[in-house]
């Protein structure tokens, strides 16, 4: 694991993992609003628990930990910690697998925008978006 700062820890990684289907990781991130929602701030620059806390007043500390976990298992995500003793720090960040799974959310998100404007638009002009 890539640490930013040289204090940071974190917990050693499983290493003879079996490697989960791309499917299933799309799967469990995109039918999951509260992961998709998790990446988007830790894409921009939101690390803390904290902070993602307070971006998602819906959210629970459980939930938020239970997708987390889920993503960093996957490889997108990595958990960093700072400090030996309480009070310690702890982000998150974008691996570089987290990187490429993000450009996925962005054709999801793209597609969505497409699916939303063709809905507003004639039934004859709607046909350009379907598929051949």
């Amino acid at each position: 694991m890539v640490q930013d700062h040289p204090s940071a820890q974190s917990k050693p990684e499983i290493q003879n993992r079996v490697p989960t289907p791309v499917a299933a990781m799309v799967e469990g991130i995109v039918g999951c609003k509260w992961s998709v929602r998790l990446l988007g701030l830790i894409a921009d620059g939101c690390h803390r628990p904290s902070a993602l806390l307070r971006r998602c007043p819906d959210l629970s500390a459980k939930v938020m930990n239970e997708r987390l976990r889920k993503m960093i298992r996957f490889g997108i995500l990595q958990r960093a910690v700072f400090g030996e003793k309480p009070p310690i720090e702890v982000e998150y960040r974008l691996t570089r697998f987290g990187l490429r799974f993000m450009r996925i959310l962005e054709e999801v998100r793209r597609l969505q925008e497409a699916v939303d404007q063709r809905a507003h638009l004639e039934p004859d002009e709607a046909q350009e978006y379907e598929r051949p």
